[in-house]
This record gives C-alpha cells, sequence and structure tokens, in this order.
C-alpha cells in the first residue's frame, strides 16, 4: 500500500482557491468516478480525455484513473476544434471531460459514441479567466453526474499514468503510451520513481507542494501525481500569479514549487518591496523543466531565494534525465546537469560512435525509472529515434570533461515559449492554405521574458491583394490555431533561404536573430 510504502496518508489534501478537500474525500470521489468510468466502459488501458483547465476536477480524474487502469489524455485547453479533433480521434478516448465553456469549439469534431462529461469550471477557475457567468450546458454536469456514480468495486488493476500527445520533430503529434512494469518488478522500479520525484522535483513523503503551471503539460501533471501520491498538501493554483505565488508559499509553508523560467521573470519582476514582504523561508526545492534557464535569471533567482533551484533536461517520451542544483548551475551555466538516479546519456555523432567531451552531437538518453513507450498508433516512430538503446528527440549537445549537459540546439525545428512545446511545422502547414501565401518558415527568436518567442517570415504571391500585411495573417490564424502558436512576428521576404536538398535553412534565418547572443536555442 502507498500508504505503508511511504508512511503517510495515503493520498494528499488539496488545496484550491482557499478551499480544502482531505485525502480522504479526495479517494472517495476517485473511487466514485473511477466506478462512473466502469460503467461508461472504461477498462484496463482505455483512454480517457481531459480538456480542462487546472481545476479539483483534474484531480478527480487523475485519482480515479489510477484505479481503473486508465490512461488520461490531456488535451490543451487553448486547442481549436481541429487540434483537439484529431486527439480524440487518435487516442481513442472513451470519455471526455471538458469544461463546459470550452465544448462549443469541439462539439463538431468529437467522435461518435465518445461519452461527454461536460464541468462547470471552479469559481476560482471563473474568477481567474474572467468566464461569463452563463447558463449551465444542457444535460446533468459533472457534479450531477458523479454524485449518483457508486464506488469502484472491480479488480485491483496497474496504474498507468498520462498519454501525453507530443509531436518530437514533426507535424501532427504522436501519443506516447507508456507500457506497464510487471508485478515482480513493480517493487524495484517504485524505488528508481522515488528517486526521480525527489532529486529532479524535491517530492518527499508528507511534502507541502505548490503547482501553478498548466495540468495539460507532461512535467506539471507527473509533478501533481507525485504529490497527491507522496506528499501532505497539494496547493494547486489556477494559473499563475506572481505575488499570489509568494502570499500561498507563506500561508502554507510550501516546501516544493514546480516554477518555469517564465514565472522566474515575472517573479523578479515584483518590486523589491513586495518580494521582501513574504517569509520564504520553507521553500527547499524549485523543480523546474521543459524550457532552458537563462544562466543570468537562475542567478538572480538563488541569489534570492538561496540554493533551492533545480533544473531538469527532460521530455514526454524519456522522462527526467539529468539535473543541475543551485551549486552547480553557479559554477557550470547553462548546464542541464549530470544524469539523474541511473539514466543513461550518450553524445553520438552522425557515424553513430561517442564523441569527445566537448564534442557537439545528437542527445541519446534512457532513465530505467519510467517504463518504456511506444507511439499510439506509430510504433515505427518509436523505433526510428532509438539507437543502441537509447532514445533521442534530435537535441543537439555535447557533456564537458565532468560529464554536465550542455544542450545547444533543441529538437531542430522546436520551438519551447515559456515551457511550452511549440512545433513549427504545425503552424507552416496552416499558414500555407492561406490564399496568397507562397512560402513560409516559423522559427524561433530571443523574448527575455519567455525564452524563445515565435517568428514567421512570409513569401507572397505575386499579385496578391496589398491587404494580406502580417496582421491580416495573424487574424486569419488565430480562427485556427491556438493563440499562443500564432507568430508575434511576421515578416515578408522576396524568398527563403533553402540547403542543397530543397529543405528552408532555418538556421540561416535564425542565425541573423541569435547572433550576439551568449546562449543558443
Amino acid at each position: 500500500m502507498l500508504a505503508e510504502r511511504h508512511g503517510h496518508a495515503m493520498t494528499a489534501a488539496l488545496m484550491f482557491g482557499g478551499e480544502c478537500w482531505s485525502g480522504e474525500h479526495i479517494d472517495v470521489r476517485a473511487s466514485q468516478l473511477a466506478g462512473g468510468l466502469a460503467r461508461l466502459g472504461v477498462g484496463d488501458g482505455d483512454v480517457v480525455a481531459v480538456m480542462l483547465r487546472n481545476d479539483p476536477v483534474f484531480v478527480d480524474i487523475i485519482q480515479a484513473c489510477r484505479i481503473a487502469g486508465a490512461y488520461f489524455c490531456q488535451i490543451n485547453w487553448h486547442f481549436k476544434s481541429d487540434e483537439a479533433g484529431f486527439i480524440l480521434a487518435d487516442s481513442g478516448a472513451k470519455v471526455l471531460f471538458v469544461h463546459d465553456d470550452l465544448w462549443a469549439t469541439i462539439a463538431a469534431v468529437a467522435p461518435a459514441g465518445m461519452a461527454v462529461i461536460k464541468v462547470r469550471p471552479h469559481p476560482y477557475v471563473m474568477a481567474g479567466y474572467h468566464l461569463a457567468p452563463e447558463a449551465p450546458a444542457e444535460g446533468p454536469g459533472y457534479a450531477e453526474w458523479l454524485a449518483v456514480q457508486q464506488t469502484y468495486s472491480g479488480p485491483a488493476l496497474r496504474p498507468r499514468g498520462h498519454m501525453a500527445y507530443t509531436s518530437g520533430t514533426t507535424g501532427r503529434p504522436k501519443g506516447v503510451r507508456r507500457f506497464t512494469v510487471p508485478p515482480e518488478q513493480q517493487a524495484a522500479q517504485q524505488i528508481l520513481v522515488d528517486q526521480v520525484a525527489r532529486e529532479a522535483m524535491g517530492i518527499v513523503p508528507g511534502v507541502r507542494a505548490l503547482l501553478s503551471a498548466p495540468l495539460y503539460h507532461s512535467a506539471p501533471s507527473v509533478y501533481a501525481q507525485q504529490a497527491m501520491l507522496q506528499g501532505s498538501l497539494l496547493v494547486l493554483e489556477a494559473k499563475f500569479d506572481a505575488q499570489e505565488t509568494l502570499a500561498l508559499v507563506e500561508r502554507h509553508r510550501v516546501e516544493s514549487a514546480y516554477l518555469v523560467p517564465v514565472m522566474y521573470v515575472r517573479l523578479l519582476r515584483l518590486p523589491e518591496e513586495i518580494r521582501r514582504r513574504y517569509d520564504l523561508s520553507s521553500l527547499k526545492y524549485i523543480a523546474s523543466t521543459g524550457s532552458p534557464c537563462a544562466p543570468e535569471v537562475k542567478r538572480a533567482m538563488i541569489e534570492w531565494l538561496g540554493p533551492v533551484i533545480f533544473e531538469t533536461y527532460a521530455s514526454s517520451e524519456a522522462g527526467m534525465v539529468t539535473v543541475i542544483g543551485s551549486a552547480d548551475s553557479l559554477r557550470k551555466p547553462g548546464s542541464a546537469g549530470r544524469p539523474l538516479g541511473r539514466a543513461e546519456l550518450r553524445i553520438i555523432d552522425a557515424g553513430g560512435e561517442d564523441c569527445a567531451p566537448g564534442t557537439v552531437g545528437t542527445i541519446y538518453v534512457r532513465q530505467p525509472a519510467y517504463a518504456d513507450f511506444t507511439y499510439h498508433h506509430n510504433d515505427q516512430a518509436r523505433r526510428a529515434i532509438e539507437h543502441r538503446g537509447l532514445i533521442s528527440m534530435g537535441d543537439m549537445g555535447y557533456v564537458d570533461e565532468d560529464g554536465y549537459l550542455f544542450v545547444s540546439d533543441r529538437a531542430s525545428d522546436m520551438v519551447i515559449s515559456g515551457g511550452v512545446n511549440i512545433y513549427p511545422a504545425e503552424i507552416e502547414h496552416v499558414m500555407i492554405t492561406l490564399p496568397g501565401v507562397a512560402d513560409c518558415a516559423v522559427i524561433g527568436i530571443p523574448d527575455d521574458e519567455y525564452g524563445e518567442a515565435l517568428a514567421a517570415q512570409v513569401v507572397i504571391e505575386d499579385g496578391t491583394d496589398p491587404q494580406l500585411t502580417p496582421q491580416a495573417i495573424r487574424d486569419w490564424l488565430k480562427n485556427r490555431i491556438a493563440d499562443y502558436k500564432v507568430p508575434r512576428r511576421i515578416d515578408i521576404v522576396t524568398a527563403l533561404p533553402r540547403d542543397d536538398n530543397g529543405k528552408v535553412a532555418k538556421r540561416r534565418i535564425r542565425d541573423a536573430y541569435w547572433s550576439g547572443r551568449a546562449r543558443r536555442i
């Protein structure tokens, strides 16, 4: 039992918007929800889709899917119909939980036969996102549906966790479907998982944790899962607010928090008198992954809060592979750290051989704490990223003479902005369908707050209406893709540079923007 393994209450209490639910209360709700899922036909290894903002119901679903042996598949709630519709169809989800104000966006693409349960956003969510107090959607909502469900009475099943969708280096996303561990290996595997949770996220038995990053992302989802399993309290926020974060740390004596570099920047921008107002001495660990943290930002955070800042190199496929603490970050600025636990890390050249220290090559990794995986409906793509038992996301980097990883280029074209993975090919595929656009390329350019921002270079066909301006292109894109995927900067050019093989030479485009920067993405 988890209580026996960790020596504390089985499930952490949850604090959200000033309300607190005990672990026992959450367990009851999760068991009812798991029973309801079973009666909707959800069985071992099936998929439950979740299109919610941070909300206590999200935690219900995470906990219930552990009981039901189902994967929960997070869908970014910013997605438009085509983006969400693809994941709903590809995942084969049997049930969708969706905030009722988001339903109209995706109703037309919901697969036939998929059960849909609409969730009224918690009042704290509505206030945080300034949602209008509209009339509830037709039919029973989540609260009414859950109230009449019976507790789960089926067999004990092995937890599956989440099935995150990630594009890696190509357009359409792929579902990362992780296998289960055989029963005879579970105890040994759990030791490795606990080590990763402790060293990469600061999650230890009884910890008081804080999370304001969106649960639809992989790393925050893992953080929440581990905090609920091992912690005594998870303080979940609807969205990030810099000053409120400090207030919550003081109020709840938070020991571990998950933040990303864009949040660091906003915290550091608070006036000095506000930052000094709060007692933050309880903080022991701030975990960050998803996007690299600029050395100067990390140094400022360490000078303010002390040696509590940790950064991890990770991916949905590989899990958390390296970690670097504050002292090493100051000693080796720009590094992503050394292998975590029993992780393996190799830098391999184009010929398949190991690179010497300091030589840039392709980063290949393996984290034994995580069970192996496949891409849902695309095992060929999974096999294609493996070499000598290790996998690569296409990232380039090197290891120094002390074994510290430095990432020099990320997954070819992928952009990480504020901790969010954005895949230019997906945006380009939409943009090229706009009448008048002859060619286009989307890249990441420097941004002091987000690390990277999106920029596009667009070639306009001769004779095109002069009203096809950068702003007109942005307005057109906003009706078809999530707002955060719409390039902030659009430059009209006469031609795009290309390599000898005919592919757009994005490195040559990026170089003009990144020239003179101490750190290159």
